[in-house]
């Protein structure tokens, strides 16, 4: 029979190793297990350009970022600032519109961005449209908002990922909110110094096919023409949490530097999907994440311990809460491409602590 201790050890161990930095090769790791792949799928560039992400897979794809943000920010929200930043339209063609930010001090220093929100308000429809829409297509009186940021690129043509998308009704008009917060991290990470932030909006129709109606043309946001400038206009909230103020979150200090006398703490670190080759044309979404890494060291009690402890090591600064990576990936099925939503356990850091070697820290031996 299994010891009660070494059950109870087992169950504690954490989730990442310590010192086990995400790397490419655990991120392909964990897609091949989930895909059920024992090697990276062979796909050229012709299997995804003309590639269509359906609705339902975007719609299960942006359920899981917001789950994410939503962890990511829990327990803070009362302890940030806000800011509110005004957009404009930059550029419109059909259905597609382009949003620009200017960004520059907009985010204080040492502080972590916990969640960003934009609201554009929807104009209401003319009753007369509305009327003969009811009459042709009376059940499709919705269309799909879809939110992507735009990467303007100085070595190639300028890229979008999406960062949320929703379904809006023709009957209410107002303010309507979208979440995205990757949009700003990817600015944060990928831009130019003093670059504005691009979102580009799209509307489409609710369903796809030929019996599909013409609602989404209706669809409109304030401030989108020269004489609706100031009247319900694009904002961006920004939601950040003062490191210097509440640094007991365990973020490390962005302006010192890490050393190996520093108190365990969490680091950012970005990673660039789109900079690793056995990811293109097989990860569509996103081009890359925040993961964090747990660095610095952990206070050591005296020895002799006043108990004993089998297999007792040194405290280390470890992950001990992680949230989950969603992605859109390309899968052949029946020899034909298609995108499909995976989500890889254990790869953003939330949180680190101080361990024996798995086991759960007293309280008094925090640091």
């Amino acid at each position: 029979m299994t010891p009660v201790w070494l059950c109870w050890a087992l169950w504690a161990l954490p989730l990442t190793g310590p010192g086990a930095a995400l790397s490419g090769e655990r991120i392909l790791g964990g897609l091949l297990r989930q895909l059920h792949l024992s090697q990276v799928p062979v796909l050229d560039e012709g299997d995804v350009e003309a590639l269509v992400t359906p609705a339902h897979v975007t719609a299960q794809y942006v359920a899981l970022l917001r789950r994410s943000h939503e962890a990511h920010s829990r327990g803070k929200r009362f302890s940030q600032r806000f800011r509110e930043v005004a957009g404009r339209w930059l550029a419109t063609e059909a259905s597609t519109h382009l949003l620009v930010f200017g960004m520059e001090r907009r985010l204080p220093p040492n502080s972590e961005l916990l969640r960003a929100v934009l609201r554009l308000f929807q104009e209401p429809v003319p009753r007369a449209a509305l009327r003969r829409l009811e009459r042709l297509s009376p059940h499709s009186a919705r269309a799909r908002v879809t939110i992507e940021w735009l990467q303007v690129r100085d070595d190639g043509p300028n890229r979008t990922s999406l960062v949320d998308s929703r379904l809006v009704s023709l009957h209410e008009s107002g303010w309507k909110a979208f979440d995205v917060t990757e949009a700003v991290t990817f600015w944060q990470q990928l831009s130019r110094p003093r670059q504005p932030l691009l979102l580009q909006v799209s509307v489409q129709r609710e369903h796809l096919g030929p019996p599909a109606s013409g609602a989404h043309r209706l669809v409109r946001f304030a401030s989108q023409g020269p004489t609706g400038a100031g009247q319900g206009e694009p904002r961006l909230e920004l939601h950040t949490l003062d490191l210097g103020t509440y640094g007991a979150q365990g973020d490390c200090d962005p302006e010192v530097p890490v050393t190996q006398a520093a108190r365990c703490c969490r680091q950012e670190v970005y990673i660039d999907l789109r900079g690793m080759k056995w990811a293109e044309n097989w990860v569509l979404e996103p081009p890359g994440f925040l993961a964090y890494e747990c660095v610095g060291t952990c206070q050591q009690p005296p020895r002799p311990l006043p108990f004993e402890w089998p297999l007792l090591g040194p405290r280390q600064c470890v992950p001990s809460e992680t949230t989950s990576l969603p992605m859109i990936v390309t899968v052949k099925e029946g020899g034909r491409p298609r995108p499909r939503v995976v989500s890889l356990p254990n790869m953003r850091v939330q949180k680190c602590s101080c361990s024996w070697d798995g086991m759960p820290v007293p309280r008094k031996l925090e640091p």
